[in-house]
C-alpha cells in the first residue's frame, strides 16, 4: 500500500514538472528593421503584437558603434536618462534573456535617438504554475495526439492514391518574429500519464 502511495506521488510530481515546462523562443526585436532610428513599426506595438514568456530571449540587431542598448528603468527609460543604465549591451547583435515575469524597459544608448522613439517596453507574462498558498497546482494535461487516419481512396481515384493536399492538417501560427530556442518537454506529459495509470492499476 505504502508503495503504491509513493509511486502516484511520483506520478504527480512529475506530471506537474511536465505540464509547467515550455519551450524558449527567440524574439528579433523589429523584426525585418532589427534596432533602427525610425522602424517601419513603432517598438512597443510590436511587442504589442507579440506574447513574452520567462527564459524567452530577445535579439537586438544594430550597427555596432553606431548605437546600442541600453536596459533601464522605467523613469529612465520615460526621460530618455543614458546615463546611469542597468545594462549596456554593445555588440550590435546583442542578446538578452528575459529571466522575470515583469515589464522591461530598453532605450538606445543615444538620447536623441531614444527621443525620437527608439524605446521598446516588453512585459513579461507571469509564471501560472503556483497557487496563492504556494503549492504547485497541476496544469491539465494537453490531449495526446494521434497520428491522423488515412482516409480510404475515393471510388473513382486509382488504388494507392494518396488524399489531396486539402485533406493534409493545417500547421499551427507560430509566434510571430520568433523562433524556437528551447527545451521542448510538454511532449513526456501523455507518456507519464500512461505510466503513472499503469502503476496505480497494477500497484
Amino acid at each position: 500500500m505504502e508503495s503504491t502511495r509513493f509511486t502516484a506521488w511520483q506520478f504527480v510530481a512529475a506530471t506537474v514538472w511536465f505540464a509547467t515546462c515550455s519551450e524558449a523562443w527567440e524574439f528579433y526585436v523589429g523584426g525585418e528593421d532589427g534596432w533602427v532610428q525610425n522602424p517601419s513599426e513603432s517598438y512597443n506595438h510590436w511587442a504589442e503584437r507579440n506574447r513574452f514568456q520567462v527564459n524567452d530571449t530577445l535579439i537586438f540587431e544594430y550597427q555596432k558603434g553606431k548605437d546600442s542598448v541600453l536596459v533601464v528603468t522605467k523613469d529612465d527609460y520615460n526621460s530618455c536618462d543614458t546615463n546611469t543604465p542597468l545594462l549596456s549591451l554593445t555588440d550590435g547583435a546583442s542578446r538578452f534573456k528575459l529571466d522575470r515575469s515583469g515589464p522591461f524597459f530598453f532605450i538606445s544608448g543615444i538620447a536623441d535617438r531614444c527621443n525620437a522613439g527608439q524605446k521598446l517596453i516588453v512585459v513579461v507574462l507571469a509564471v501560472r504554475d503556483k497557487s496563492p498558498g504556494g503549492a504547485p497546482t497541476p496544469s491539465p494535461a494537453p490531449p495526446v495526439v494521434q497520428p491522423p487516419v488515412t482516409p480510404p481512396p475515393k471510388p473513382d481515384s486509382p488504388p494507392g492514391a494518396s488524399p489531396s493536399d486539402a485533406d493534409a492538417p493545417v500547421p499551427a501560427p507560430s509566434r510571430s518574429s520568433a523562433s524556437k530556442a528551447g527545451f521542448p518537454c510538454a511532449g513526456g506529459v501523455g507518456l507519464v500519464i500512461a505510466l503513472g495509470v499503469s502503476l496505480l492499476i497494477n500497484g
